[in-house]
C-alpha cells in the first residue's frame, strides 16, 4: 500500500488548489480523480473577480489569461418580454471553459510536486484513512474530499446529507448567435431559469435549471430560442442545492468545495468558493495546531456577509414567474437590481 501525507480526492478547483498549497509546503500529496483529464464539467464557466488573488498566490494569472477567454461587459435579465441591461465597466469577470481551467489547475499541482492520478475511481474507504480504488489502495493521515456535491468520500464517511429530488441543471456549449455579445444573459422561463455567456467567437455556454417535471419544457423553449441543432450534447447535474455536510472537518477528514456546501449557481460564485475553501483547508492544516477547528471557523467566515445575495438569487431562480413580474417593476426602478449585479460581478 502506498502512503502519503495527504490524499485529495477530486481534481477540480477546490482539490487542485488545496493539493498545490500542501505540496508547496513539502507535504507528499496524492491527487485522485475518477475522470480522465482534460474533461468537460458542467459549469457556467464564469470566473468571479474574487478568484484573482487566489490565482496570484498560485502564480497563475498570466497563464490563465493565455487560455481562450472572454470578458463580461454587461449583465442582462430577460423575462416576460422585458429586458434590463447593466453595463459592467472595467470588469475583471472573465469566462473560461472549465475543461481548460481545471487542466491548468491540475497541471499547477503537478508542478508543485503533487502526484496526480486521473481515471481512478474510489471504491471504498477505511478509517485513518485508507482509500480503496480500482487501481489499488492508498493511505494518508489526512484526507481531503473535493469530489463534488455528491461526494463519494463524504458518503462513505457518513457526512453527506440526505438528498431530495430537487432541481436539475443541464448545460451545453452551442453555436453563438450573431446577436449574442459579451454579456451574461439571465433567462426566466415558466418553470425554470437559465443563463448564457459567450465563451469564444463561435460558442456560448447555455445553462438551464428547473425541477425535473419542468425540465423538458424549459429545454424545449431554450432550444427554440437559440435554434439548437438536433443531437446537441447536454450535460446534467443534480441536485442544484443541498443541505450542508454534517461535519466538514474532523478526524483528519476535510470537506472542501461542493462536498462541504453547495450554493445557488445563479450568482456565478461557485468557483471562487471552491478555490478559496481548498486554500483555507491547506492553510489550516499547515499553520494551526487545531487545523479542524480553524478550518471550520474560516470556512464559515468565507460565506459571512455574502450569502444574502445568494439567498435572493435562489428565490429568483425558484420562482421564475414572480421574477418575471419583478423585472417589469425594475424596468422603471432599476437601481436595486443594478446594485445587486455590481456586487456580484465587480
Amino acid at each position: 500500500m502506498n502512503s502519503y501525507d495527504a490524499i485529495v480526492v477530486g481534481a477540480g478547483p477546490a482539490g487542485s488548489v488545496c493539493a498545490t498549497h500542501l505540496a508547496q509546503a513539502g507535504r507528499r500529496v496524492l491527487l485522485l480523480d475518477r475522470a480522465k483529464f482534460p474533461r468537460h464539467k458542467i459549469c457556467g464557466d464564469c470566473l468571479n473577480p474574487s478568484v484573482w488573488p487566489i490565482l496570484d498566490r498560485l502564480d497563475l494569472r498570466d497563464r490563465l489569461l493565455a487560455l481562450p477567454y472572454t470578458v463580461v461587459r454587461e449583465v442582462s435579465y430577460h423575462g416576460a418580454s422585458t429586458e434590463l441591461r447593466f453595463p459592467v465597466p472595467d470588469s475583471r469577470e472573465i469566462v473560461v471553459k472549465r475543461r481548460d481551467l481545471d487542466a491548468l489547475l491540475a497541471q499547477r499541482a503537478v508542478e508543485a510536486g503533487v502526484e496526480f492520478r486521473d481515471g481512478i475511481a474510489v471504491q471504498n474507504l477505511a478509517g485513518n484513512w485508507t482509500v480503496g480504488t480500482d487501481a489499488g489502495s492508498f493511505h494518508a493521515p489526512l484526507l481531503i474530499a473535493a469530489d463534488g456535491r455528491n461526494s463519494t468520500i463524504a458518503r462513505f464517511a457518513g457526512r453527506l446529507p440526505a438528498s431530495s429530488r430537487e432541481r436539475t441543471a443541464i448545460q451545453c456549449h452551442c453555436p453563438r448567435p450573431a446577436w449574442h455579445g459579451d454579456s451574461v444573459r439571465m433567462l426566466f422561463y415558466a418553470g425554470g431559469y437559465g443563463g448564457t455567456v459567450r465563451v469564444n467567437d463561435d460558442e456560448i455556454n447555455l445553462c438551464l435549471v428547473a425541477e425535473p417535471r419542468d425540465l423538458a419544457t424549459v429545454r424545449a423553449r431554450a432550444e427554440q430560442d437559440f435554434d439548437l441543432a438536433a443531437g446537441t450534447e447536454w450535460r446534467t447535474i443534480a441536485p442544484i442545492t443541498r443541505c450542508d455536510a454534517h461535519d466538514i472537518a474532523s478526524a483528519g477528514l476535510f470537506l472542501v468545495g461542493d462536498a462541504a456546501r453547495v450554493v445557488e449557481p445563479f450568482t456565478g460564485e461557485g468557483i471562487y468558493y471552491a478555490m478559496r475553501s481548498g486554500e483555507l483547508a491547506a492553510e489550516a492544516i499547515l499553520s494551526s495546531s487545531d487545523a479542524e477547528a480553524t478550518y471550520r471557523r474560516t470556512h464559515a467566515a468565507m460565506y459571512r456577509g455574502r450569502l444574502w445575495v445568494n439567498h435572493l438569487a435562489r428565490i429568483a431562480g425558484t420562482h421564475p414567474r414572480l421574477t418575471s413580474q419583478a423585472l417589469r417593476l425594475f424596468k422603471y426602478w432599476p437601481a436595486p437590481l443594478g446594485a445587486l449585479t455590481a456586487k456580484v460581478v465587480r
